[in-house]
């Protein structure tokens, strides 16, 4: 699979778990939403204090493997390195997060107090391989 497929992929289907790597060596998992920024990066939304940010903090290295809504079916994998930013830097970003996963908002000013109160910043993976590249 090229790059832009995944791409197209994750545009359309935001379901996915993010893997990132624990200081122990071991794998830590995260059931997130994905979208796709328009530097072609995947993006998640998060809380600076979780494990996944403090995880990628230390080891950029980052999977994420995404599915359709029915689970089964079509999947990727895209794995890459990925970078946090955090707030204020993070808010229109998240902003833009937001509307390419959920759409629109009701109360746009609202969501900018939650993204504060709850500290969340913007997880970007720079896409460097995907996958599956053949069925077995």
């Amino acid at each position: 699979m090229d790059l832009d497929q995944a791409r197209t992929f994750l545009s359309e289907h935001h379901r996915a778990v993010l893997v990132t790597h624990r200081k122990d060596g071991g794998l830590q998992t995260s059931p997130v939403a994905v979208g796709v920024d328009d530097d072609g990066r995947a993006v998640v939304s998060s809380r600076e204090t979780a494990y996944k940010v403090r995880n990628l903090r230390r080891d950029g290295r980052a999977t994420i493997c995404a599915f359709t809504d029915s689970f089964y079916g079509h999947w990727i994998q895209i794995d890459g390195t990925a970078d946090i930013l955090s707030l204020p830097e993070a808010m229109e970003p998240l902003v833009d997060y937001y509307r390419r996963v959920a759409g629109h908002h009701e109360d746009w000013d609202d969501y900018r107090r939650a993204m504060e109160e709850e500290r969340r910043v913007l997880i970007r993976v720079t896409i460097e391989r995907a996958g599956p590249a053949k069925s077995g």
